[in-house]
């Protein structure tokens, strides 16, 4: 597994779409918590990065596929798919090897912004004036929501030769599962059951998290989806060898 972590890493820092989508989610980011008058921190007048937390998921619903969608479809593409299940390694080792290295990335896009809590901090009257329990929640919650969308994206890349199609249909389930279950649960249809047709969307367990509760649910739903995408991504992979 170690050998195809690696291997995606270095493939993905050689041809710039680690850097460029690292950059383009600092900038987007930034410029939502200290520029954008109408979400800006510093035109709040006290210490929260809540902007950070509403603003990252919807701009990193396009940068995820953006890293996930070449894992399969570059490897159908080019051949060598075939000669990387023939290698001595497990089924398991090669999608989780791949995942993880998506999920990597967007591990080190999240850690610059830690600059913004430290900045917080420090400008806090009085100085640490800000809620850190809370906000190393929320930073739980957005890591396992980046996580949550590799999965996704991975199993995107592993439906398809194509890497637009793998991006359109990542960005498209990420946004569906993201929000889809709360618009669904607002229609009068569902009456009692619309609490829990919105417990099956990413958006009720992640606003839970960005309040800086740590439920153990929360943490299941996570692990569950994660789970379950990687097994159809492992099934479809190699179902589409035969």
């Amino acid at each position: 597994m170690l050998s195809i972590y690696l291997k995606e890493l270095r493939s993905s820092f050689n041809s710039l779409i680690a850097y460029i989508v690292m950059a383009i989610f600092l900038v987007a980011v930034g410029l939502f918590v200290w520029i954008f008058p109408d979400t800006s921190v510093l035109a709040y007048g006290y210490a929260d990065l809540g902007t950070l937390f509403s603003i990252a998921p919807f701009v990193l619903m396009f940068l995820v596929p953006a890293i996930t969608m070449r894992t399969y479809a570059e490897e159908r593409k080019a051949g060598t798919l075939e000669l990387l299940f023939t290698m001595p390694l497990t089924d398991w080792e090669i999608v989780l090897g791949k995942y993880l290295a998506s999920v990597s990335l967007v591990l080190f896009s999240l850690l610059p912004t830690l600059l913004y809590y430290l900045t917080l901090y420090l400008l806090g009257n009085p100085k640490g004036n800000i809620d850190s329990a809370g906000v190393f929640g929320s930073y739980l919650g957005l890591a396992l929501l980046g996580a949550g969308f590799c999965s996704i994206g991975v199993l995107a890349s592993a439906l398809t030769d194509s890497q637009i199609v793998a991006f359109v249909l990542a960005t498209f389930l990420c946004f569906m599962l993201y929000m889809g279950f709360g618009s669904l649960a607002t229609i009068d249809i569902w009456q009692q059951w619309s609490v829990y047709v919105s417990q099956l969307g990413i958006a009720y367990h992640y606003n839970a998290m960005s309040k800086g509760l740590i439920d153990t649910r929360n943490l299941v739903y996570f692990a569950s989806l994660i789970t379950l995408a990687l097994y159809v991504t492992r099934f479809a992979t190699r179902a589409r060898l035969h």
